[in-house]
């Protein structure tokens, strides 16, 4: 009792017994910032100068008299201008096929990632065989998906044949250098990025709040709208940015499985500019374009989806 008695007697117990918390003290180590180091240099390097060189890039004016390619250091903000009035179908059927590859992987990847998450939980043999389904397309090229997607939309293949034959397709119509081959690239390519992130999501999801709105005589469509869906949404908005931010600069399905004339999009208009025409103020100025709309279409959505928490 005198112990306790003495350690009650000093400032605290003064005061009325109230315990005094020290206050924690500041790490004095510095070793934190020399962790952060590699990092802040590879961003500086890999993302920061790319990004400031790209907008200085697209300022420049052509050399007067000089030769294909040669452009000078300038301030010409009539570059911007001129690639919008040039390209402007190009960038809005990007974003128009990148909406609708977005839609369709959403429509197609939640079912999936539901099953995986939800109907075959407490099942780890099912589930991990099921992971392994959708992720196993990143075990093949980028390039090499996309040409096989191309012999699938082929004119003699199976999907042709079978829409002629159920009456879906004209007679000697087809799939390939259309719309609908692009957008089912994309669709296709970056299903992935869609299913992961709502398995995620899922996942994390209480099965006793599922149980509890079944308690409450909720029908499952009601549970699902008000329960599962809503918990998700970090999920779903995740999955969406991933397939739609890559799809809107995709070049690679609209070059194998479209065409020139009603397929192109921005990104093949930036590749043909830098590489082939030579036109780097163009395809830089069209790059700092798709890169303003997408922050901006992204921080719309995200904000009006509720989650600024993702930016």
């Amino acid at each position: 009792m005198s112990l306790l008695a003495g350690l009650g007697a000093g400032p605290a117990g003064a005061a009325g017994g109230a315990a005094v918390v020290p206050a924690p003290r500041r790490p004095t180590s510095r070793a934190w910032l020399w962790l952060l180091l590699p990092g802040l240099v590879y961003l500086l390097l890999l993302f920061v100068v790319p990004v400031v060189a790209l907008l200085a890039t697209s300022l420049y004016a052509p050399v007067p008299g000089g030769e294909l390619g040669q452009y000078a250091p300038a301030l010409r903000v009539a570059n911007y201008a001129d690639a919008l009035a040039a390209f402007w179908p190009q960038l809005t059927r990007s974003f128009g096929f990148a909406l609708l590859a977005t839609l369709a992987a959403l429509l197609i990847g939640y079912p999936m990632a539901y099953v995986i998450a939800v109907r075959a939980r407490g099942r780890p043999l099912l589930q991990g065989l099921l992971l392994v389904l959708v992720v196993a397309p990143f075990f093949t090229s980028f390039i090499l998906r996309t040409i096989a997607w191309r012999q699938i939309l082929a004119d003699d293949a199976f999907v042709v044949q079978a829409l002629q034959l159920l009456h879906l397709l004209p007679e000697g119509g087809r799939l390939t250098a259309t719309p609908v081959a692009v957008v089912s690239g994309l669709t296709y390519n970056f299903l992935p990025f869609m299913v992961l992130p709502i398995y995620a999501s899922l996942e994390r999801l209480d099965p006793r709040l599922v149980e509890a709105g079944a308690d409450l005589y909720a029908s499952p469509a009601t549970t699902f709208r008000t329960v599962t869906l809503p918990l998700s949404l970090p999920g779903v908005v995740a999955g969406t940015l991933l397939v739609f931010i890559p799809a809107s600069g995709d070049y690679v399905n609209s070059s194998l499985l479209g065409n020139s004339t009603n397929t192109s999009m921005v990104g093949q208009v930036i590749d043909a500019r830098f590489f082939r025409v030579l036109d780097y103020p163009t395809a830089a100025s069209l790059s700092v374009v798709l890169m303003l709309v997408i922050l901006v279409l992204v921080g719309a959505y995200v904000r009006r989806a509720g989650t600024e928490d993702l930016l």
